[in-house]
């Protein structure tokens, strides 16, 4: 699997360090250089490919989103930033992410999943984009493990973990319900019970109260019964 190549803007050396440190834990970013002022990495950009920014807002001369803006053919940039108040800004810039210090790694990890997202739709150019199910890379235990999307049956949260459950195995992480929800692309994935995600294209039956996953099960939770319902009027 090919890596996303990275650099990261702080004016903050620590902070810089930081960065490094989590993304040493991301198998499919290589972080290739720091850099303490933006304007020092206009000659590095011109003479290499990068597909992601790491990047500080408030810095002393070029700030971030200035920067942005000077860049003709801009990488994806996901921004790092202690003030909250630039996020509209960030956005309006296509920004990929905006994560506010102190950020953990597995707020790094979800926005490092929508960049190699993506990433890979931009690369798959012999399918739609709606139809291409990328990877993402989940933790279980001590390691980072890639999931093919297009083998993800459904996700299951129990207790405090979430199974996700595969064609072919079942791997166990330490997330959210809504943490996994958000990894996950709207179009093909629907939760029908605060225990239960499933993809669309698995779904082999549905009634009023469950869906099935073929011989599976899975009931369907009152509150989440109008996504149901949304989903068999697309289907008509």
């Amino acid at each position: 699997m090919n890596k996303l190549r990275a650099i990261a803007i702080d004016d903050e050396p620590l902070a810089l360090e930081v960065v490094k440190n989590l993304l040493d834990e991301v198998p499919f970013v290589e972080l290739l250089r720091s850099f303490t002022k933006a304007i020092d990495t206009i000659t590095f950009l011109q003479e290499n490919a990068i597909d992601v920014i790491f990047l500080d807002i408030k810095m002393p001369g070029l700030s971030g989103i200035e920067f942005i803006r000077s860049l003709s053919n801009p990488p994806m940039v996901i921004f790092t930033t202690a003030y909250s108040e630039h996020a509209v800004q960030s956005f309006e810039l296509d920004a990929i992410d905006y994560l506010l210090k102190p950020f953990s790694f597995s707020r790094l990890l979800k926005a490092c999943n929508k960049a190699m997202t993506l990433h890979q739709l931009k690369a798959d150019t012999s399918h739609p984009v709606v139809e291409s199910l990328p990877t993402l890379f989940i933790k279980s235990g001590y390691e980072q493990v890639r999931i093919d999307l297009g083998d993800l049956r459904y996700i299951e949260s129990v207790g405090n973990y979430i199974r996700f459950h595969l064609t072919d195995q079942t791997i166990t992480s330490r997330l959210t319900m809504t943490e996994a929800e958000d990894l996950l692309p709207v179009k093909a994935f629907v939760r029908i019970h605060r225990s239960f995600i499933v993809s669309k294209t698995k779904i082999t039956k549905i009634d009023k109260r469950s869906v099935w996953i073929t011989e599976l099960e899975v009931p369907i939770g009152i509150s989440y019964a109008p996504e149901i319902e949304n989903l068999l009027k697309n289907k008509t």
